[in-house]
């Protein structure tokens, strides 16, 4: 069943600046070759309900086997018999706004 999920893995109590950890993380989902894209504040990543949650489990992992404690934003939108959701709704709405390029 497709998913499309919103992520956010995070270190608490580290330090003010986080980018380092955060690109750590990032890799683990790129490299994972499902679709996903990140913005400043998410990451959305699309697939089958089991890799795309094996993917957040190994990301955060990243953090938690460092001893570091992590917190974990997840929102998820569950489509069967949809597929390319990461793209096809912001599609739709730039569409309707004129902006088809965007």
């Amino acid at each position: 069943m497709n998913t499309l999920v919103a992520v956010s893995i995070a270190p608490i109590g580290t330090n003010d600046e986080l980018a380092s950890q955060v690109a750590e993380i990032v890799k683990v989902i790129r490299d994972s070759g499902l679709p996903n894209r990140t913005t400043s504040m998410f990451t959305e990543i699309e697939g089958p309900w089991d890799e795309v949650m094996a993917v957040v489990k190994q990301a955060t992992q990243i953090l938690t086997d460092k001893g570091i404690r992590t917190e974990v934003v997840l929102k998820a939108d569950i489509r069967p018999g949809y597929d390319n959701t990461l793209y096809s709704k912001v599609d739709k709405v730039n569409n309707i706004l004129g902006n088809p390029d965007l």
